[in-house]
């Protein structure tokens, strides 16, 4: 028994659930209870020969009646339902396409001659008189249809149900349609407010709501959000308005009008609201005079905020500058014509400031290298120049920087000055016509720093310290954190200080400390018994080397060329002034001729230094043209003088051979000279 019970209240539970997701709609209302009950809601209006037309299944069920919310999401709590279908195809879930139609049931030719149309089914009608009691008429409605298709394909992108909301002086023949996309003369149908998301072109999307799920409050593919019809009358003319639906094309794909309950309003129009976020503020040396004159009117009295606004009791209210931002909201009149109908008109209102330039000169430096007074002003810059000309700015106030006060485009972000050293700018208010004719200028002045400061690069010997010294004059940040002219180091690296002059303008300065210590000969490489002799001083890595011959004339290369025989000293200097070192080495080479005359010159012929370079061990033999061996000579020893077993032996060509102590052989003639 308690099971049962259990499940009887899941069950009560779900179908609660189920019923609270869902619209309700009511068949039972009369015309004239659905106008005065429902859509007025309110004793204004003093309504009149009213009736509705539409489809009737005799069973109850018909395309017109009442409908609410019944706890769903739907955004009208109650209202009027006006469909093309049967309304009680409208109710939720959204699970199948409505096509209802009802014998006999057809168009209309208001419709048709409002839309230019000729084509129309399944019209559902709702019409009546009214007196209005101000000079204009409201109420808001929303357009559901099943042509919003979530998945369309081409040709059902113009699918369209027609509706209209057609008024006119009761004298007249002419209706307007007011059903139309705000601030437009566009009618409202399923293809000039459609949302984006499909194949079929978006149009006015910001009134249109959304492409409905299955979990919908209605049985509607989708919707446009609330919008409002307006019309404006003379209060106190009697005038008809028909409220009408209809099926375009066929009786296909149902369309319904939701009109919000107790929305038809009588309301005194005050105009349109003057804010910010229209871009329309109240200017700040405006005078506005707000008119709530209306029909019949005993007593006026004006709110701010919903706050009576003491002595405040005529047709008008008077605003007048000075304002501030304490004066930005809701201004509203209530009127009294000696019966139940209140009448009200309300309208939000932004005052504008009337800005005042503080600080008009911004100082800027040149910061690149060239230092001629033309240098680029970034985006971050340009907002400290607004935001310093006009420190209590608003956030709603768009300001930009215009090279001339005519300008209509502002200059480029970010700008290089074309006026070397001083330039006028002028700022503007864009967003808001109050400040049309106001450009407020703003001098850039720019500084240069003035003197060229040059990098430098200094070496550093192992185990020292090195001064690094900055141009003097200035304040100082190097990146070691310190603040003086100078710092010193001991390690390599690279240093930089930032230099400040008396402008505020900063130049760096770097230092490239380089490590070096003296040199360590490793090796003298040398090619001998060449044409171009050379001598390669191989030092070990460390530092910057410079290296001579003769102490005088240094050169970057470690490699001498086209040296001759004899004895050479190398100095190796290191450019950073950490020493230098000097070494020996010797070149051979033999003698291309000699003349053995005694006369101190040339009297014998030998090949020299062989003992300074460790060859001690080698042989020189010496033979005539024909292979003859004349002599030989022991290195470290005396020279050949020309004699073969003691006699003279006639100039010639004479050819050597020296034998070193590794095998290798070295060969060349020479020449005696008589």
């Amino acid at each position: 028994m308690k099971v049962k019970h259990i499940i009887y209240f899941f069950a009560f539970l779900q179908w609660q659930f189920g019923i609270s997701q869902y619209i309700a709609v009511d068949n039972t209302y009369t015309a004239e209870n659905l106008v005065k009950q429902v859509l007025f809601n309110n004793s204004c209006g003093n309504v009149t020969n009213v009736s509705v037309s539409g489809g009737n299944w005799g069973n109850g069920q018909q395309s017109w009646g009442r409908f609410d919310a019944n706890g769903s999401s739907f955004s009208f709590q109650d209202g009027i339902i006006l469909s093309t279908g049967k309304i009680d195809s409208a109710v939720g879930p959204n699970t199948y396409i409505v096509s209802d139609d009802a014998p006999g049931w057809g168009g209309d030719s208001d419709l048709n001659q409002a839309l230019g149309i000729s084509n129309t089914f399944n019209a559902t009608v709702l019409e009546f008189d009214f007196t209005p009691v101000t000079n204009n008429v409201s109420f808001d409605f929303i357009l559901s249809s099943e042509q919003y298709l979530s998945n369309p394909t081409q040709n059902q992108c113009n699918y369209t149900d027609g509706f209209a909301f057609l008024i006119k002086p009761i004298s007249s023949t002419n209706y307007q349609n007011i059903a139309l996309v705000p601030n437009t003369n566009i009618p409202i149908k399923i293809n000039t407010v459609r949302g984006p998301g499909t194949i079929c072109p978006p149009a006015n999307e910001q009134y249109f709501d959304a492409f409905n799920g299955v979990n919908h409050p209605t049985n509607f593919n989708g919707q446009t959000k609330s919008i409002t019809a307006k019309a404006n009358v003379v209060a106190g003319d009697l005038y008809h308005i028909k409220l009408v639906i209809a099926d375009q094309g066929n009786e296909k794909y149902d369309s319904a009008i939701f009109l919000k309950g107790g929305s038809f309003s009588f309301d005194i129009d005050l105009g349109n609201d003057r804010t910010f976020a229209n871009g329309n503020p109240v200017c700040f040396d405006e005078s506005l005079t707000l008119d709530g004159t209306s029909f019949s009117a005993t007593t006026y009295q004006w709110y701010f905020n919903n706050n009576i606004i003491p002595g405040e009791t005529n047709s008008t209210l008077t605003l007048n500058p000075p304002y501030n931002s304490l004066s930005n909201g809701l201004y509203s009149v209530i009127v009294n014509a000696g019966d139940p109908c209140e009448r009200r008109g309300d309208i939000n209102l932004d005052f504008s400031d009337d800005l005042q330039a503080i600080d008009d000169t911004f100082v800027k430096c040149d910061e690149d290298q060239t230092q001629d007074g033309i240098t680029q002003i970034t985006a971050t810059e340009i907002a400290s120049i607004i935001n310093d000309l006009f420190p209590t700015l608003p956030s709603n106030y768009n300001v930009a920087l215009f090279a001339n006060p005519t300008d209509s485009t502002p200059i480029p972000i970010p700008y290089t000055n074309s006026t070397a050293f001083t330039e006028i700018l002028y700022a503007k208010i864009t967003n808001f016509n109050c400040y049309a004719n106001d450009a407020f200028p703003v001098n850039v002045s720019v500084q240069t720093f003035g003197e060229v400061i040059n990098d430098e690069t200094i070496g550093l010997c192992t185990g020292n310290t090195a001064v690094l010294q900055a141009n003097l004059g200035y304040t100082y940040l190097w990146n070691t954190g310190e603040t003086t002219s100078s710092i010193s180091v001991t390690s390599a690296g690279t240093y930089s200080v930032i230099l400040t002059n008396a402008n505020s303008c900063t130049q760096t300065k770097t230092f490239t400390v380089i490590g070096s210590q003296i040199a360590t000969l490793i090796d003298i490489v040398t090619t001998d018994f060449e044409d171009n002799n050379t001598a390669e001083i191989v030092v070990s890595a460390g530092g910057d080397y410079e290296f001579s011959l003769n102490g005088i004339d240094y050169q970057d290369s470690s490699i001498f060329y086209n040296l001759g025989e004899g004895e050479y000293t190398v100095y190796v200097n290191d450019k950073n002034g950490c020493g230098q070192i000097t070494a020996t080495f010797y070149i051979l080479n033999y003698p291309k001729f000699f003349s053995p005359n005694y006369d101190g010159y040339n009297d014998e012929w030998t090949i020299k230094n062989l003992d300074k370079k460790g060859l001690l061990a080698s042989k020189i033999y010496i033979f005539d043209r024909f292979g003859k061996l004349i002599h030989q000579i022991i290195p470290g020893e005396k020279g050949w003088n020309g004699t073969y077993n003691g006699k003279k032996i006639p100039a010639d060509d004479y050819w050597f051979i020296l034998e070193l102590a590794n095998g290798k052989t070295i060969k060349g003639h020479f020449a005696l000279l008589r």
